[in-house]
């Protein structure tokens, strides 16, 4: 995992949403968060010792394509927690909308001082120059769980995406060695979407060249959207049912698209004929791996990467030195310190790693299945 790169695409016009940004830069007054959409709540008032002493805030941004991701909300939750502990304020950005809106963020949050960026980049590309305009500022910027490309940066932490892919093969692997499979990739402005592919393809594209397998079909989604995954994996079985071809596995970049093939498939009367992966360990596809209309998530230990994270973005305020794991190429001809966590591919027969880990209850997990002797 030594560069992160991904598709090109055509630049778009982003400088009305720049302006935002550069009037934050230069000391204007806030816009109200309301205003633009965001939500915001606020950590940290309470003076507590260490970094609080020092008058550390950090900001987090977070532009997610929805607000019921269910694994952003822990990872907010995390971070924030893990940050007061350490003494720091924080100050959360949320909105469920594009590059414009989380710029708008970003205008917000420079205006209350902060000395510190969290962002969860909406589209990874387009906010590089609002980045640079931040980080020219003064304000260091950490990129989490996202790469923001083209674009030096103080840091990057986040899981091992292209690991996460070569789960997705391993597992599709071992129970459809031969078969016609489906590849549902992720959203096209996100990197993380290019490394889970290229560790997806460095496993099965071998034994694709040898003819046991066949990628069928492979799309690509705008946002990671269960409604867009609906109607485009929609979209391919109609196809492929026209034609006579019968998928036996679907590769889905996370557990939300992977629900979405449960639906359409459950609608067919398919479900757990047809193998199934995602990524995020999410209640209902942890259920759904129980009940065995999903084969397996890759599970992300959230509870690990948002400590770290805030002890990462508090080092950086204090300018403390935390050897990163790795360095990272993201296209801005500086290497990028990382610090990278890996997945855990989780299985019906590992599903307590899931619940030892606090991230569900295990009576959350087996309530929608008769056998409750749990794993």
């Amino acid at each position: 995992m030594g560069s992160v790169k991904r598709r090109g695409r055509k630049g778009r016009n982003m400088a009305a949403a720049l302006a935002l940004l550069l009037a934050a830069c230069s000391g204007k007054a806030p816009e109200s968060p309301g205003r633009t959409g965001a939500g915001e709540y606020q950590a940290g008032n309470v003076p507590a010792p260490g970094g609080a002493e020092k008058g550390v805030t950090i900001g987090f941004s977070v532009a997610t394509d929805t607000f019921i991701m269910e694994r952003w909300n822990k990872d907010m939750k995390v971070f924030s927690a893990a940050a007061q502990e350490l003494g720091a304020a924080v100050i959360v950005q949320l909105s469920a909308g594009g590059s414009r809106e989380q710029i708008a963020q970003i205008n917000y949050l420079v205006n209350q001082r902060i000395d510190m960026l969290v962002l969860i980049a909406h589209d990874t590309e387009l906010l590089s120059e609002a980045v640079k305009q931040i980080r020219d500022a003064g304000v260091p910027v950490i990129a989490y769980d996202r790469m923001i490309m083209g674009v030096p940066l103080d840091a990057y932490i986040s899981f091992d995406s292209r690991e996460v892919g070569r789960m997705f093969g391993a597992a599709l692997l071992k129970a459809v060695p031969r078969g016609n499979y489906l590849v549902v990739n992720g959203s096209v402005h996100d990197a993380n979407s290019y490394e889970i592919n290229g560790g997806l393809h460095e496993t099965i594209d071998p034994v694709a060249g040898r003819g046991e397998i066949s990628v069928v079909r492979e799309i690509w989604l705008e946002e990671w959207s269960f409604d867009e995954a609906l109607e485009k994996i929609g979209e391919v079985f109609e196809e492929t049912l026209d034609r006579d071809v019968r998928i036996d596995a679907i590769s889905c970049g996370n557990d939300q698209i992977a629900g979405a093939a449960v639906q359409l498939l459950a609608e067919r009367r398919l479900a757990g004929s047809v193998v199934v992966v995602g990524q995020d360990a999410e209640l209902i596809n942890c259920q759904y791996i129980m009940e065995g209309v999903q084969l397996m998530t890759a599970y992300k230990p959230i509870g690990r990467l948002g400590v770290r994270a805030a002890r990462l973005a508090m080092a950086i305020a204090e300018k403390k030195s935390l050897p990163p794991d790795m360095l990272l190429d993201n296209g801005s001809g500086v290497s990028v310190p990382s610090y990278i966590e890996k997945p855990i591919a989780v299985y019906k027969a590992n599903m307590d790693v899931v619940i030892k880990d606090g991230f569900h209850s295990y009576e959350d997990i087996y309530r929608t299945v008769l056998d409750t002797t749990g794993p």
